[in-house]
Parts: structure tokens; sequence; C-alpha cells
């Protein structure tokens, strides 16, 4: 088996999940990263958690952290449609296909706290049902092999830095998986 470990920031309201962006690694060395041009911008900016924690990673002009500068002139800055990484998603689900089916027929997905993330993986392609062929109808999950292995968060390596940017959580989600198999492994 090869593994793609992925992670999507997404804005979930209960009802719905909305695309913002994803990350994947795939055990090759091969990297995607995207943003959803076609994301609820409004939605996501007046959910505070987003706004603080998934906004500032996003392709922005005009961003200001606020740490740095008077908060009445804090910018949130806007979508930067220009950068190469902001897509319709037609064209992050034709991207993603490809990435996966590249990786050939024996592909694993893993996430954590991935059943979020698989949800509105399908949802690129529509139901479950749609999906291309060689993408998987499942992912596996960090937490729950960790707890088979009888570990909590904490025991868990943690992320150095970009937290909640998809593509750094998606390169962590790989550095926890492999050292989950090598523990298992010895």
């Amino acid at each position: 088996m090869t593994a793609i470990d992925y992670d999507l920031e997404f804005l979930e309201d209960g009802r719905t999940i909305e695309l913002i962006s994803i990350g994947m690694v795939a055990d090759d060395g091969r990297e995607y990263y995207a943003v959803n041009s076609e994301m609820p911008v409004d939605r996501i900016l007046n959910h505070q958690w987003l706004k603080a924690n998934v906004w500032p990673h996003l392709p922005l002009r005009g961003y200001k952290p606020a740490p740095q500068i008077n908060a009445l002139q804090q910018s949130d800055g806007t979508l930067d449609l220009t950068e190469t990484r902001v897509k319709p998603r037609f064209v992050i689900a034709n991207e993603v296909r490809d990435f996966i089916q590249a990786t050939g027929p024996d592909v694993e997905l893993w996430a954590n706290y991935g059943a979020y993330d698989h949800v509105a993986l399908c949802q690129l392609w529509g139901r479950m049902i749609d999906l291309p062929e060689g993408v998987p109808m499942f992912t596996h999950d960090i937490q729950q092999e960790a707890r088979r292995q009888g570990l909590s968060w904490n025991d868990l390596p943690k992320q150095e830095s970009g937290e909640h940017n998809a593509l750094a959580d998606a390169r962590h989600n790989q550095t926890v998986r492999r050292w989950l198999a090598n523990r298992e492994a010895s």
C-alpha cells in the first residue's frame, strides 16, 4: 500500500461542509495544495475561529496580522484570486483525482479526525458513488490508530508550525502516521 496523508480546511454548519483548502502528501514525495476560489468568504470571515485560525494561512492580498499593528488597523485581506493555488472546485476535483490515481491502484488515504475531511473530499465529485476510479471510499484515521495502540492526543508528535494550513497539516499527518507505524513495528 502507498499512503496519501491529507487535510482539508472547511466551513461546516451542522448541515453542509464547504471546502476552503486541501493539502495532500504522498509517500512518493509528491505534494498538492489548493484553495477553493468559490468558498463562501463572507461566511468564513463571520466565523471567528476560521477567521483567526484558517484565513491568515490562505493566499491573501492586503492582510496585516493583528499582533504587529493596532487592532483598528487590522486588515483581513482579500483572497488573491490571481494566485495559482486558488482554483475553482472543478479544477481542484480533477487535480485531486489525478494526484490520487497517480499513486497507483493500492492507495490508502489518511487524515487526522478525518470523518468530515473524507465527506468534503467525496463532495468534490458529488455523491460518494460518483467517486472516480481509484479514489478510496474511506479514509484511515490517525486518531483511531493512536487509540488502537493505547495512545492519546498528548502522546503523539506535536506539529511545529503552520497548524490549520491544509498542506502543513497534511505533512504533519504523514509524520504522525509514520511515527505510529514505526512504533507498531518495533
